[in-house]
């Protein structure tokens, strides 16, 4: 007998990713004061993948809508609830299981570098102190597979308490920091994929980001 055909994962439009951009600019501009510093260091063109630090839930959200180009995140399987996981699906983002390597999450997130699009991660894996202490591999894999630059965000201010009206959000027209560092290469320039190859370069990668934080801390005093 034969095995019937795997479904193969829809790969997320670049018409939603614009959508959530949108809806992100507007959001994001209309309830805080964000002052965003290097966003031209993003490539105009081509795959890229954006980095950030995660300290707080707003810190996707803040970099889909500055971010000078639509984005496609990555975000854990367990905010897909309710009305958030029709939205989260027009709008071009990516379900991902935390507890094993989801397959269907990485298909969809090599699709969006293939095609040319912005992938949007948090290497730390979950949301903690955004010091960028502990990266899981995921950033490595992608980048070393598909040969996009890496772009280090830093989002300073999201942790801001005084003055908050909704204890899950900074301060509404508080001024919060997206701060975008020069793009980098992860791999050694060998085209390796062992997995050597992708411990080294998560630490090269690990590196580069806490600098990139300690460069955004200098520039906007945070």
């Amino acid at each position: 007998m034969t095995p019937a055909p795997q479904a193969v994962p829809a790969v997320p439009t670049q018409r939603g990713a614009a959508v959530g951009h949108r809806i992100g600019i507007g959001l994001m501009y209309g309830l805080w004061r964000p002052r965003v510093l290097g966003a031209w260091r993003v490539p105009a063109t081509g795959p890229v993948i954006l980095a950030g630090n995660h300290a707080h839930a707003l810190d996707g959200p803040m970099i889909i809508g500055t971010a000078p180009r639509p984005s496609h995140f990555l975000v854990k399987k367990e905010a897909w609830v309710g009305p958030l996981d029709p939205f989260m699906r027009a709008t071009g983002q990516l379900k991902v299981d935390r507890s094993g390597t989801d397959r269907t999450a990485v298909t969809q997130a090599m699709s969006v570098l293939e095609h040319g699009g912005v992938l949007g991660i948090f290497p730390e894996g979950t949301r903690g102190e955004g010091e960028f202490a502990s990266l899981r591999t995921g950033l490595a894999y992608f980048a070393l597979r598909s040969g996009a630059p890496i772009v280090p965000v830093a989002v300073l201010g999201s942790t801001d308490r005084q003055g908050r009206l909704i204890k899950a959000l900074p301060p509404l027209r508080s001024r919060i920091d997206v701060v975008f560092g020069d793009p980098f290469e992860a791999g050694d320039g060998s085209g390796r994929r062992t997995r050597k190859a992708l411990d080294e370069a998560t630490v090269r990668i690990q590196e580069r980001l806490t600098d990139h934080l300690k460069t955004a801390r200098h520039l906007t005093g945070r």
